[in-house]
């Protein structure tokens, strides 16, 4: 058996609308190759699919979008999980300036 890791994405509901929320999962999954380690990430997704009521009276729905990335992993220690490159946004001038 292979280890890969899953990227899974849910769209957020509430009272059966879309929000611009969307929840982001990382989860390892094993298979002998990759397209079945990808059926195996779809179906944790859909286990993971949730509906509930928050705190203040509303149905809240996680549904499964996609997997939208399946990686190779090697299980040892120091094995690389996830790594990621962010770019610095530059500031072109402060939003306030000091009273002069």
């Amino acid at each position: 058996m292979n280890s890969f890791t899953a990227q899974i994405i849910y769209r957020i509901e509430c009272e059966g609308m879309p929000t611009d929320q969307y929840e982001e999962q990382w989860r390892l999954v094993y298979g002998s190759n990759e397209e079945e380690a990808l059926q195996e990430a779809r179906e944790a997704g859909r286990k993971e699919e949730a509906t509930f009521i928050d705190r203040h009276g509303r149905t809240m729905c996680w549904r499964m979008l996609a997997v939208k990335d399946l990686q190779p992993v090697e299980l040892t220690n120091g094995g690389l999980l996830f790594s990621m490159v962010r770019e610095a946004e530059m500031v072109a001038a402060p939003l306030w300036a000091a009273a002069g």
